[in-house]
This record gives C-alpha cells, structure tokens and sequence, in this order.
C-alpha cells in the first residue's frame, strides 16, 4: 500500500503512544512523516525506530512562536504539508471530583489539547491552502462526547478539541481539506496506564466489547480518515469506543 506515495505526514505527540502508532502506520503507506514531541533525545529515538522516512523535531506544541518555526521548517523542508493529526495531549490529575480540581491542572490540559492542537492547525492551514489540498485530524477521545466523571478537565478539553474540528471542518469545507475528530475509549497507553487502576476500571466497563482498544486498531482508522480516499467526510467525529458511542 502506497495510498501516501510522496506525501508529508506532520504527527503531533509523535513520539509514544497513539502518535507513533499513527506515525508507523503512515510510515509504511508511503508517506514521509515528521514526529513532534517534546522531548528532544526522546523524539529522535522514536524516529528512528520508526524508518529512515520519520524525522524528529522537538517542540512545545503550546509555544505560538515554537509551533510557528517548526511548521516553517517542516514545510521548508520537505515543500508541502498534506497531512496533520494531532496526538499529543495530557489526561492532568484524575479520579478526583470538579470541586477539587486546580485552576493550574485544568489550564494545563486545556493548553496542551485544545491551544496545542488550535496552533499546529492554524500554522499548517495556509500551506494546505496554498496546494488546496489537506488532511487535518484531532484526537479527541469519547470523554469529549459523552464526560467521565473524575475527568472533568480531559473531558471538557477533548469536547473543546470536537467542537473545533466540526466549525475548521466547514470553514475549510471547499478547500480541498478535510478537519475530522477521532474520539476513541480507552487505549492502552502509557498515559492510560499512568492513570489509577480505578479510572481505567471505570472507563472500560462501558464499552460493549469489554476490552481496550489497540493501538493497531487506532491508527488503521486514523491512516483511512487521512487518506486521499476520505474526501467527502469533514467536521466529523469518528467512533473508535467498542460499541459505546452510538451517534
């Protein structure tokens, strides 16, 4: 399969997790993909395990003038953008109630989800704009559709990161690009896995399936919704839940 034969891949949160599964499946489509994360030493490393066509850029995707320079740089680099899903994120302190919350956790999340994934979109735009051509998707989660309880600022955020792929998705409607949102449940991370065993407890006993969700499964469907073929979908938010999200 070479369904990305040529094109530029830019993954948010690259480096681990959901990131670099989407990065590894792209990868093995054609496409070139650049890795954003972080952690410098880490980012490299994670490129380089996935192919000599994965190349690393550090950044701070909630620093405007950071995001700014590396989308320049990735785009000087390679002379287009056609890709760009955006997987980096924080789950901030769980299993606690909306009353104990901190103002400084919840802004956090809120920086790293909804401005991180807001910067990166807004810095790719113009040169999607420029080949009328582009492929744009968020990461949200089920939690942005429906709240998990001890998750208040996770849920408010990915349900801020839904609502800005649906208003990007008609704004960009007759552009050639597409703005989609994939809100899955609850996959084996190491972000899930930091989580108490509680949460994760709480989290998979509503999905039908009664299992987690893999990381394969995750970027299949997310290597479909960018694809070339996936033209006629946009402001949509995807389900990847096992069953339990019906609409």
């Amino acid at each position: 399969m070479q369904e990305f034969k040529d094109q530029v891949a830019v993954i948010t949160g690259g480096a681990s997790g959901i990131g670099l599964a989407i990065a590894k499946r792209l990868l093995a489509a054609g496409a070139r993909v650049a890795m954003i994360d972080i952690n410098p030493p880490v980012v490299q490393s994670a490129a380089k395990s996935v192919g000599e066509n994965a190349f690393a850029f550090a950044c701070d995707v909630t620093n405007e003038d950071q995001v700014k320079e590396v989308i320049g740089r990735i785009a000087e680099q390679f002379g287009r953008i056609d890709v760009l899903v955006n997987s980096a994120g924080v789950t901030g302190k769980t299993n606690i109630k909306s009353h104990e919350v901190e103002l400084s956790d919840f802004r956090f999340v809120f920086e790293v989800n909804v401005v991180g994934s807001f910067l990166t979109a807004r810095a790719v735009l113009p040169h999607m704009l420029n080949r009328n051509y582009g492929r744009i998707l968020h990461i949200a989660s089920i939690s942005g559709k429906e709240g998990n309880a001890g998750m208040l600022a996770y849920s408010a955020s990915k349900a801020a990161v839904i609502g800005m792929a649906k208003v990007q998705g008609k704004e960009y409607a007759e552009s050639g690009i597409t703005v989609n949102a994939l809100a899955p449940a609850v996959i084996r991370t190491a972000m899930v896995e930091a989580l108490p065993e509680e949460q994760v407890k709480y989290m998979t006993d509503k999905i039908p399936m009664k299992r987690c969700g893999t990381l394969e499964e995750i970027a299949n469907l997310a290597a479909f919704i960018v694809s070339p073929g996936a033209s006629f979908t946009t402001g949509f938010t995807f389900d990847m839940t096992g069953g339990r999200a019906t609409y």
